[in-house]
């Protein structure tokens, strides 16, 4: 029985192993066709390939052929030519060559009937000549200087009218002092408050003068314009809240001062933007925005900034200057004037700041002599002085009280007529220049340095606040005098 299942489980091992091997030889009879197949393939693209091949390089053959044959030709053509140009040159060379010689002969034979050399006869044609034109150059030297003096003369006022009219803006004269109105003098007393608690108050929150005499007005005076706009907008909404008491003062100050800076720095920003510059340091466009409540005799300054900038770009596009820097210093050159924490003057202040964060030297030049307090060292500078005296002298853009003029004007006199051994006093430059003449035989050299830093000292007292410095020039004068007997 074990035997007949063990035959059995052999011949069906058998039978298996030979289906396999059938399988197995099938498999490998249809991978040997494929395998065929593909081969023909391949060889087939490759001689399509190959005969395309063969045909592109027989036409690139054929095009490379004709092309020789074209060079050939122009080649010959080009050899045909030159030798043509050749015989030319020669024909003309030979012309060339018998024309001088007739020239010498001619110049020989006259020499001969003159009994003059070749260089006497045109020395001697030329000094006639000149003599004879000596007049009409002159009068044609002369001529020409008055065309082109007339033509600059022309051609600088037309600059400076088309810059003036790129810079045009406009404006709106106002005064310094802040005017708050209020609805009836009840609330005045408010303001007071008992015993003047209020008013003191608000005086020390804000750092300003409140003036309180002329009916339903109320006055703020401070020199600084950023305090005075605080005070205002302050004591308008005090009156409008109607809870006037120092506590309430105090809080609405310290907000109101909050949002004027907000004010400020983005008026400084858009200054800044309209003129073409951008990326200035935050404390920088914080002093330009302060233009805003600045004014200098009744022209606001971010008016006058804007104008300056405009006309001092057109100049410089004219004149091929560095428009960036004309910019910068048109832009800056009176940032000095809103630094109220140091002392100087704005032109001093201004230069300190620019050097401070590092501005170029060009840019420092422009705003220290755009009042001509030092020499100018560039174009550039000359440019930015020319835009703020256009923009400041034209008419209308700056108003002042002459009697209050005359008064500072004397004031400045006064201050060196009173010291001893002074002769005159003269005030120039709308008072930027103290000229004084002292009596030689009462004062020597070493008091004039003296009496110049008293007269220095003394206006410093007299004027917190001047547009610029003012220049103290001290002249002593010595002079021998005698007669002869005849």
């Amino acid at each position: 029985m074990l035997n007949n299942l063990l035959n059995f489980l052999f011949s069906k091992n058998k039978e298996k192993e030979k289906e396999l091997t059938i399988q197995a030889q099938q498999k490998a009879k249809e991978i040997i066709l494929h395998a065929n197949e593909e081969s023909l393939r391949i060889k087939q693209e490759a001689e399509q390939e190959s005969r395309k091949i063969l045909s592109e390089s027989l036409e690139a053959e054929k095009r490379l052929a004709k092309k020789e044959e074209q060079l050939d030709e122009e080649k010959k053509t080009f050899s045909t030519e030159k030798l043509q140009v050749e015989r030319d040159k020669q024909s003309v060379d030979d012309v060339k060559k018998d024309l001088e010689e007739k020239r010498d002969t001619i110049l020989q034979k006259l020499e001969k009937i003159a009994q003059l050399t070749k260089d006497q006869a045109r020395n001697l044609l030329l000094a006639g000549w000149e003599d004879k034109l000596k007049t009409d150059i002159a009068k044609r030297i002369k001529q020409s200087e008055e065309d082109i003096k007339l033509q600059i003369d022309e051609k600088s006022k037309q600059m400076l009218v088309d810059a003036m009219r790129y810079g045009a803006t406009d404006y709106v004269s106002e005064y310094t002092l802040s005017v708050v109105h209020i609805p009836s003098d009840e609330y005045k007393g408010r303001i007071i408050g008992k015993e003047g608690r209020n008013i003191r108050a608000f005086e020390l929150a804000t750092g300003v003068d409140v003036d309180l005499e002329e009916e339903r007005v109320i006055k703020l005076s401070s020199f600084d314009s950023v305090k005075r706009e605080i005070a205002r907008v302050a004591l308008e909404k005090l009156i409008k809240d109607g809870r006037i008491q120092p506590p309430r003062i105090e809080e609405i100050v310290l907000k109101t001062k909050e949002e004027i800076q907000k004010v400020i720095f983005k008026a400084g920003e858009e200054l800044a933007h309209k003129v073409g510059v951008f990326n200035l340091p935050q404390e920088i466009t914080q002093l330009l925005g302060k233009f805003k409540y600045r004014y200098s005799y009744g022209q606001n300054m971010i008016l006058h900034t804007l104008e300056e900038t405009r006309i001092g770009v057109a100049l410089a596009h004219e004149l091929h200057a560095d428009v960036n820097v004309v910019k910068l210093g048109c832009l800056l050159h009176d940032i000095g004037k809103v630094i109220v924490e140091k002392e100087g003057s704005h032109i001093d202040l201004g230069v300190e700041l620019a050097k401070k964060y590092r501005f170029p030297q060009k840019v420092i030049d422009c705003i220290a002599s755009h009042h001509e307090d030092v020499p100018f060292n560039s174009l550039e500078a000359i440019i930015v002085y020319i835009g703020d005296a256009v923009s400041g002298g034209r008419p209308g853009a700056r108003h002042e009280d002459f009697e209050e003029y005359l008064k500072r004007i004397k004031t400045i006199e006064d201050a060196a007529k009173t010291k001893k051994g002074v002769k005159e006093a003269y005030a120039l430059q709308a008072g930027r220049e103290l000229r004084v003449i002292v009596k030689s035989d009462e004062i020597n050299d070493d008091e004039t340095v003296i009496l110049a830093s008293k007269i220095k000292t003394e206006l410093e007292e007299k004027f917190d606040v001047f547009p610029g410095q003012i220049k103290i020039t001290v002249i002593r004068e010595y002079r021998t005098e005698t007669r002869t007997k005849i």
